[in-house]
């Protein structure tokens, strides 16, 4: 007969011996326990992890500001380039639409460029060279007349001593000419280089603005594409127009100054129209160095013609300014003549010479985007 095995004791525990599992065992903690291992940051590491990618954040931007820093003076000339690449596009599009390739219309648009400037090159340099051979020639007599007591400038040596004046502070000063004939150099090596970098970078964007109008609208999704197109292409119009009216403001200047210099009897007043009205596309101070370069001009007839002729300039820059200048632009671009002047006067305080000249297109394309964006949806609402 086969036995049975005996009992299990009671004081045991069931499965074979072993303890039985504690329910609590293996869940996530919760309560204070919970809050003591994420830590007093929350999630994550804690005000370690909080405060590391802060500094990084910190840091990155700090680069990013001195990196802009470093290439504001590239970022400039790229933008001065951008700007009188928009400005020119409306010509090379004219030129295109009537069946011209776009490399042919901007080599086009570039030789009339440069048959202006041969022009007014040649129409300044007769003038220019008549001047500087009249004042070397000039100089011999100007030094035999300080050795000589009876001229007016022999009197003027003998009473000030200027040639023995001008001896000292060349040989005191001598480091400090030379240094200062470097500068000279280097400043006008580096407008120069500035100069090359604007063309240059101009026509490539000429060339290539379709296609990089076209990268562009890729980051825009496609069922708004469309709209962004058209807006942007109204933008780019009126940056255009806005560029051709202030070369009518600046042919309105070289009219005006030479109008005044052949009523006058100022010489050259065609060489100094053609000059009031290049200078005159430099906003802020390009007119006011032509005037003061025409008022000089002018003491070759008299003072007192000198002195009107700075007054004339001083009314003629106070009219362009806040006259035909907003007239021009509400013609050209619809902007009113109070965003004219305060775009101008706030682009010149903030980014100098290139700020005056970007602002108007700026509130153009600013006013542009507030009447698609946000006043369709205000008036609506």
């Amino acid at each position: 007969m086969t036995s049975m095995p005996p009992p299990a004791d009671d004081g045991d525990p069931p499965g074979g011996g072993l303890p039985a599992p504690d329910p609590e065992e293996g869940r996530a903690p919760r309560g204070a326990d919970a809050h003591a291992r994420r830590g007093p940051g929350g999630r994550g590491g804690g005000w370690f992890g909080v405060g590391f990618w802060l500094g990084l954040g910190a840091t990155v931007g700090w680069m990013l500001v001195q990196t802009v820093l470093q290439l504001s003076q590239l970022l400039t000339l790229v933008l001065l380039s951008l700007f009188v690449a928009i400005g020119l596009e409306p010509v090379v599009a004219w030129l295109t639409r009537h069946r011209l390739r776009r490399g042919w219309a901007v080599a086009a648009v570039v030789l009339a460029t440069l048959l202006l400037l041969a022009g007014f090159v040649a129409l300044i340099e007769p003038p220019v060279a008549k001047e500087v051979d009249a004042l070397i020639k000039a100089v011999p007599g100007w030094l035999q007349q300080l050795h000589d007591r009876h001229s007016a400038l022999g009197r003027l040596e003998d009473r000030y001593h200027v040639v023995a004046k001008v001896k000292q502070a060349v040989a005191s000063r001598g480091t400090g000419i030379v240094g200062g004939l470097l500068g000279a150099g280097k400043t006008v090596l580096d407008t120069l280089t500035s100069l090359i970098i604007v063309v240059i970078v101009t026509l490539y964007l000429m060339a290539g603005l379709p296609v990089i109008k076209k990268f562009c609208f890729r980051f825009v999704a496609a069922s708004r594409r469309g709209r962004v197109e058209g807006i942007t292409d109204e933008i780019l119009s009126k940056t255009g127009r806005y560029l051709l009216g202030n070369i009518a403001t600046s042919v309105i200047a070289g009219l005006a100054t030479f109008g005044w210099c052949l009523g006058l009897g100022v010489p050259y007043p065609a060489a100094l129209g053609i000059f009031v009205a290049l200078m005159d596309l430099v906003p802020i101070v390009g007119s006011t160095i032509a005037g003061v370069v025409v008022s000089l001009v002018a003491l070759v007839v008299s003072l007192p013609v000198a002195i009107a002729t700075a007054g004339f300039y001083i009314g003629f820059r106070l009219a362009e300014d806040y006259l035909i200048l907003p007239k021009a632009m509400r013609f050209a671009v619809d902007v009113h003549p109070i965003v004219t002047v305060v775009g101008v006067l706030a682009g010149g305080a903030l980014l100098g010479i290139i700020g005056a000249l970007v602002a108007i297109p700026v509130a153009v394309a600013i006013g542009i985007v507030l009447d698609e964006y946000v006043f369709t949806r205000t008036d609506a609402s």
